[in-house]
């Protein structure tokens, strides 16, 4: 046996008898509080359905953290068994903040595909075309998604109205698309920062 094994097997067994010697031996835990009216953090809940992917992949995006937001809506499509057209326009609207404009029309043009009632993609996807300086397009598309929405959603009139001035001035565009709001199903709004 070399030296250097001998003094680690005898620090070894001086820890183990150390540890016997200790107030309640081997059987003590370390996180057992003395007083029994002592207070603990609360434990956790194992038996608790974990976040949504989905909603937590529409909370990053809306905080702008869209890596993220990109694993949480690829953990959703494995939670769900299948891509359905909410996460494909959540994918898209992630890789737009990302200034994947390419990918981003595709996810999105995608999700039209699976489900072409929802007016909130066909907004995005006239973001997008907008970013691409496919301002006619973009039109067309913002159109669309205002007759589906009846003129309900204030961020799709604005979207339209900006992309309709902006096809006006084409001549006078200063490329600034700030101002355009992408729509989530429900209530919320994303803007997109001009990080892009």
């Amino acid at each position: 046996m070399t030296p250097r094994l001998r003094r680690f097997a005898c620090l070894s067994i001086l820890l183990t008898a150390l540890a016997a010697c200790s107030s309640g031996g081997f059987g003590a835990s370390v996180f057992t509080p003395k007083d029994p009216d002592a207070i603990d953090a609360p434990g956790v809940d194992l038996r608790a359905d974990g976040a949504d992917n989905l909603e937590t992949g529409h909370r990053l995006v809306a905080a702008g953290q869209y890596e993220l937001a990109i694993r949480s809506f690829n953990r959703a499509a494995i939670d769900r068994g299948t891509v359905d057209a909410e996460i494909l326009s959540g994918l898209g609207t992630a890789n737009l903040g990302l200034g994947r404009l390419g990918q981003a029309e595709q996810l999105l043009r995608r999700a039209i595909e699976r489900d072409a009632t929802q007016p909130e993609i066909w907004n995005n996807l006239g973001v997008v075309l907008m970013e691409r300086g496919k301002n006619v397009d973009a039109t067309q598309i913002f159109r669309k998604a205002f007759a589906l929405d009846n003129g309900e959603s204030v961020s799709i009139r604005d979207n339209l109205r900006l992309a309709l001035e902006k096809s006006e001035n084409s001549g006078t565009s200063n490329g600034n698309y700030d101002e355009y709001k992408l729509v989530r199903r429900g209530s919320a709004d994303y803007v997109i920062r001009s990080g892009l």
